[in-house]
């Protein structure tokens, strides 16, 4: 396996620096905006030297594995697809949003569902009919909530490999190759991507990469409830998790719209805090995160769910304090 995860960084460098040059050719820029935190228009679409380079090693080695999870990887591939398609030039939410359902349903084909959300006041929860739409609505929230916080150079390359880094822990605790080999896979096309990425980037990941990602790390997340209970996904994946849910809530209080964009979010908060310091905020919010990643993974599976719950909403609420005296300092309008 870790020869093809040679391959896999090799076959992804190479990817990488050839879209570096043909991207503009083809239309692959992201043009700066007002929430940017660049101002020159950057190659974008690196994300297909990620799905290339992987679907290449599993087709010509691992044939079987594919044939396996076909299902799987047909919702990958869809997920894929339609960020190409936002990345050359922006789609409608909608069309997204109706791409990454279709997509979770076709996972629930692999048996890939959340069907229990842990042990409440001694009980284990399951969700019956419920498992479906409790399962679209957390795949769909994780993989826009990854897609949210790539807005600084390297930033969701470094909370990805750290979180995929936990799951391949867990796949290689429980001997799980599935779990092992998408980790240790999107871990190996991701470090020759930082080299491009690392600030100042010459390429982003795009929704090619970054919805990608969240999609594969949301099934990861749902293949190891086998192993560990449902309430360590939080602190696992917990700075996309915390970024939205916080975005979300201020913006309800605010009355403005859920979906409205902005730039309030963690990353663009701490990058002012730290005068702009990109390599700065970027390691700070990865540690952060490994922080929490490792909470996570010392949590059994027939743990009481109510204290890591409350523990986690708890550390939300101060995180959510820390950063609303910080926007006020900054006379931010979120």
């Amino acid at each position: 396996m870790y020869v093809d995860m040679l391959w896999i960084a090799l076959l992804s460098f190479v990817g990488i620096y050839i879209l570096k040059h043909y991207a503009p050719k083809i239309g692959l820029i992201d043009t700066p905006n007002a929430r940017s935190t660049h101002h020159d228009s950057i190659v974008s679409g690196a994300g297909i030297g990620f799905y290339l380079s992987i679907m290449m090693v599993l087709s010509f080695f691992h044939l079987a594995f594919l044939w396996d999870n076909m299902y799987t990887f047909i919702a990958i591939t869809f997920v894929f697809v339609i960020g190409i398609l936002d990345d050359y030039s922006a789609i409608s939410p909608l069309l997204k949003f109706s791409i990454l359902i279709i997509s979770t349903l076709l996972l629930s084909l692999d048996m890939v569902i959340i069907d229990n959300v842990g042990i409440f006041f001694g009980s284990s929860v399951s969700l019956g009919w419920l498992s479906i739409p409790f399962t679209i609505f957390a795949v769909v929230g994780f993989s826009n909530g990854l897609n949210l916080i790539d807005g600084l150079d390297g930033l969701s390359s470094v909370i990805s490999i750290v979180i995929l880094s936990m799951f391949f822990a867990i796949g290689y605790t429980y001997n799980d190759f599935l779990i092992q080999f998408i980790s240790l896979a999107f871990i190996a096309t991701l470090l020759p991507f930082l080299i491009f990425n690392w600030y100042p980037a010459t390429i982003f990941m795009g929704d090619s990469g970054s919805l990608t990602l969240g999609f594969v790390i949301s099934i990861l997340a749902i293949k190891s409830l086998v192993y560990v209970p449902a309430l360590s996904i939080l602190y696992l994946s917990a700075i996309p998790i915390i970024d939205t849910l916080i975005v979300l809530i201020r913006r309800k209080l605010h009355g403005r719209g859920m979906c409205q964009a902005d730039r309030c979010h963690i990353h663009h908060i701490l990058h002012e805090y730290f005068e702009n310091n990109t390599q700065k905020t970027v390691v700070i919010l990865g540690f952060i995160q490994l922080v929490f990643s490792l909470i996570g993974l010392q949590l059994g599976k027939d743990i009481e769910s109510i204290y890591p719950l409350t523990l986690f909403f708890i550390l939300m609420t101060l995180v959510y304090l820390q950063l609303d005296r910080m926007i006020k300092k900054q006379n931010r309008v979120c």
